[in-house]
């Protein structure tokens, strides 16, 4: 049986933090600027930019002359959006007086220095005065964090420990990430303690979701594990809201820049190590320095940190001639967009499969799922057999997800041929098969949420349950029985409060 897992990504751990937390998180003009900039949806800033330096509230009714009638439903999730993060206040319905939206007073005032430079917060870091070591440059930079990345992805890959021709050649590329933060990889259920493997742990679900995440969703997963295991041990030191904090900050410092670290406080001079052994800072020895990687500088950015691994396939097939396989140096930025649409898996309706990589990690990714045979320069064959799907499946991988990953990184000469011949891109009895060694091992999928039930009228149950699907967040309904199913609780609660006000 498959299990919902808890998400941890970055929007569901903040819609769940109090109003006082915020206050305290919006009192620095990094952190504003940071959830300006990465959290909100276009419409959202442009409510934002509008009321930033407006002398009054305004009312909420004026936002309806920036809609149109179809974008209703992007005006209120944009809305809901902004209330759950607490950046705009919006008074109670009442019959005498028209409801009027303003911002948040601390978000107000640190969005207005953050975008204008004023007062003297530090909140965007103290560059170091002292000098720099010229080897310490952004190349430098972009190896060791991705040294360090790599160590972790290997560590939950490779915890699968098969037997494969692939697995075993594509073993750790270093030596491993530290205790700290296998444990965290174990807490937040991205591997599992297994008997069945040589390294006592195997992938879960989570786990293989998570390694084909971009980058930055990949370091916001780990980071929040890393939050929440501070949240509940008090012995560290670290408040959680500090430390949020103090991420918003290292996404706003310059990439191959020097800071101090003596301008840091205590607590956050003791955070340091866990993010050294992140990847996301580098401190050289003996020095009062610290020099944030891309790891940190892009977290709250649209731009990839780092190449993924639905990147890294197309990379690692067009490297250059005299590149070791796999070498962590060759590997930069993530490429272009056009070219991490490429991909380099060719499946035939065989169950045969042949992947252009000499990347060990992707090589270990295949091995997951896939009985790999044989290994070339720059080439991998294997085939998919119900016992590697089995395999996986065992491991918590579902069969949608590996129907997802090979259409993902589907070679270009399979997707130019479907597209000519108007057929999909993976072989259907490939597709078909697949899910069929699924389904004679299971035969439930559960989802982790909420029933409302017991409605005091039709009309509220068809106002709530509109709203839920309205939001997204509605996965199942029954107008007969007049009961709906919603992954998330939160904004229908206060949707239900502000319609019994009203009334």
């Amino acid at each position: 049986m498959s299990v919902g897992t808890q998400s941890y990504q970055l929007v569901d751990y903040l819609e769940k933090l109090p109003g006082t937390t915020f206050r305290k998180l919006y009192q620095q003009p990094s952190t504003a600027f940071a959830i300006f900039r990465r959290m909100l949806p276009d419409l959202a800033k442009l409510f934002v930019q509008a009321l930033l330096y407006a002398p009054s509230p305004l009312l909420l009714s004026q936002l309806d002359i920036w809609v149109t009638a179809a974008g209703k439903i992007q005006r209120d999730r944009a809305l809901s959006i902004l209330r759950s993060l607490h950046i705009v206040q919006i008074s109670p319905p009442s019959k005498d007086r028209p409801q009027e939206i303003q911002l948040a007073t601390n978000f107000k005032n640190s969005l207005r220095h953050a975008l204008e430079g004023s007062s003297t917060h530090n909140s965007f870091g103290v560059p170091s005065t002292l000098p720099v070591d010229p080897t310490i440059d952004i190349n430098f930079l972009d190896r060791y964090a991705r040294k360090k990345w790599e160590d972790i992805l290997h560590y939950v890959v490779n915890s699968v420990g098969g037997d494969s021709a692939g697995a075993s050649s594509a073993g750790g590329a270093g030596s491993g990430p530290k205790a700290s933060v296998r444990d965290l990889l174990l807490a937040g259920r991205l591997v599992e303690r297994r008997n069945d493997t040589r390294s006592g742990v195997g992938i879960t679900q989570a786990g293989f979701t998570f390694l084909l995440q971009e980058a930055n969703a990949q370091v916001w997963t780990l980071l929040l594990l890393w939050l929440e295991a501070a949240s509940h041990n008090p012995d560290l030191g670290m408040e959680s809201v500090d430390m949020l904090s103090f991420l918003f900050m290292l996404a706003s410092l310059e990439l191959g820049r020097a800071y101090d670290t003596n301008a840091l406080p205590v607590e956050r001079r003791n955070m340091l190590p866990s993010l050294v052994d992140f990847g996301l800072i580098y401190i050289p020895r003996d020095t009062r320095q610290y020099f944030p990687t891309r790891l940190a500088t892009t977290l709250t950015s649209t731009s990839s940190a780092l190449r993924s691994l639905s990147a890294g396939f197309t990379a690692a097939a067009a490297n250059a001639p005299g590149s070791a396989p796999g070498d962590v140096a060759a590997l930069g930025p993530a490429p272009a967009a056009t070219n991490e649409t490429k991909g380099s898996i060719i499946i035939e309706t065989n169950y045969r499969l042949y992947a252009y990589t000499s990347s060990p990690l992707q090589i270990a990714v295949l091995a997951l799922f896939t009985q790999l045979n044989m290994r070339f320069a720059g080439m991998v064959t294997g085939r998919l057999t119900r016992d590697s799907i089995r395999r996986a499946i065992s491991y918590g991988i579902t069969a949608d997800q590996i129907i997802s990953y090979l259409a993902a990184h589907a070679h270009e000469e399979m997707i130019r041929t479907a597209v000519a011949k108007g057929t999909p891109v993976l072989p259907p009895t490939v597709v078909d098969q697949i899910r069929l060694w699924q389904l004679e091992n299971e035969r439930m999928h559960t989802t982790a949420g909420f029933l409302f039930k017991d409605f005091d009228s039709l009309e509220e149950y068809q106002a709530l349950s509109s709203y839920a699907e309205e939001i997204g967040t509605l996965i199942w309904k029954s107008d007969r029985k007049q009961m709906f199913f919603v992954s998330k609780f939160e904004q229908i609660r206060d949707y239900l409060k502000s319609r019994k006000k009203v009334e």
